[in-house]
């Protein structure tokens, strides 16, 4: 790798738009790339964002040498077979979240990632912004006491986007928005969690609009969360403890920190750093763990990827949401619910999937995941992410 730090850009919809925006704005990385299905949308990307080399098809742009990551900016129902073929070409890559539709996805591709010695890692915005250390800090001082319960909502109303109500495209609101209140939690409590409890709405292809989630960890503390595709919420993250409780403004690209007292009185206030759009900080960690040779990044290591998916598979299972080519779980009860969760890396769903709602969409269920290691706590997460408060990201990705 000599000179500025190549980025290739697959697919080339509004969520493209934005990361070719920020690269244009970062000093040693260049947006060297752009490939999509269509030449001639190719060229009309490179030719507005001064991107020097534009691809009709994907397998052209990761088949070029210069390219040091390519950054996948496509429907969740192509991540698998995209990461796979850039991989396959010798990339390194990062990819749009929900990372896969399934867990058993998403361990197959970091086990053909570590194969050929690659970084793989998620962009999941939050995980890698600056205020999500600070939250950590903040939290870490003890200022609220011992934080014993949160809550977390992210809402847009892109009901009539179809990477939303396809079950081709891994539509749903929980892929789309739902990740984001779920890394939230887990960067403020971890992973350990006893007991998911989930309810949703429907649209008439069994996909999943809104979504209520609530999180029992093993410690007693609890996490109340909710997404919805339908309606705009307030995006905020509230994090409760003995002795005050702190706010997060936008968790999909927190704004600001406030932390208030028993009294109510707020006593100390963090606001966001100047950034270009948010996209910077995971381009500069996967800059950062190329150069250092790792194969993850330790803002979002595999782990917390496959913890994410396990969790957002139990909770589709739960209320019978399954994607095209998926295999219908084991039912092992005889009642026909099934209300437990296998360890990590159980075969729960096949690999790859697409998306086809349940017939009979289910009931609020509840059951426990796999107690994944507490690894992380901090902050949030992209939902629908965009540049600014409310742009791009689930706008985002290309389904051209």
């Amino acid at each position: 790798m000599f000179g500025s730090f190549k980025v290739g850009i697959m697919g080339a919809g509004k969520i493209a738009e934005v990361m070719a925006d920020t690269l244009k704005g970062m000093r040693g990385v260049t947006c060297y790339a752009v490939g999509s299905r269509s030449l001639d949308k190719a060229n009309e990307f490179a030719k507005r964002f001064g991107v020097k080399k534009a691809y009709g098809s994907y397998a052209e742009l990761v088949s070029d040498p210069k390219i040091d990551l390519i950054y996948v900016a496509t429907p969740h129902s192509e991540h698998y077979e995209n990461c796979k073929l850039a991989l396959s070409a010798g990339r390194n890559v990062i990819c749009e979240k929900a990372f896969m539709l399934n867990e058993n996805q998403a361990a197959d591709i970091f086990k053909y990632a570590g194969e050929k010695n690659l970084l793989i890692t998620e962009a999941i915005w939050t995980r890698y912004m600056p205020l999500r250390t600070k939250l950590t800090e903040v939290l870490a001082s003890n200022v609220i006491g011992e934080p014993t319960m949160l809550t977390a909502n992210l809402g847009y109303n892109i009901v009539f986007k179809d990477r939303i109500n396809q079950p081709a495209l891994g539509g749903g609101a929980l892929l789309d928005l739902g990740v984001y209140v779920l890394n939230f939690a887990s960067m403020v409590f971890g992973n350990d969690v006893a007991d998911i409890a989930s309810i949703c709405t429907y649209n008439d292809l069994g996909m999943d609009m809104q979504d209520s989630i609530t999180l029992r960890y093993k410690n007693g503390k609890m996490a109340v969360l909710n997404a919805s595709a339908v309606a705009t919420s307030d995006r905020k993250g509230i994090i409760y403890g003995a002795k005050g409780f702190i706010i997060v403004e936008n968790i999909n690209n927190p704004e600001s920190i406030a932390v208030y007292n028993s009294e109510y009185k707020k006593i100390a206030e963090y606001n966001r750093p100047k950034q270009i759009s948010g996209y910077e900080y995971e381009i500069e960690a996967c800059v950062r763990a190329i150069k250092e040779k790792w194969l993850e990044c330790p803002e979002m290591p595999h782990s917390e990827s496959l913890k994410m998916m396990n969790m957002m598979d139990f909770i589709r299972r739960s209320n019978n949401i399954r994607f095209p080519g998926e295999e219908v779980y084991e039912e092992k009860n005889s009642d026909g619910n099934n209300n437990s969760v296998p360890d990590a890396g159980a075969d729960v769903l096949s690999q790859p999937g697409g998306a086809t709602g349940g017939d009979n969409p289910g009931d609020a269920a509840a059951g426990s995941p796999d107690s994944g290691d507490n690894l992380q706590s901090g902050e949030a997460d992209q939902g629908d992410q965009g540049c600014d408060n409310s742009t791009a990201g689930t706008e985002g990705t290309d389904t051209e």
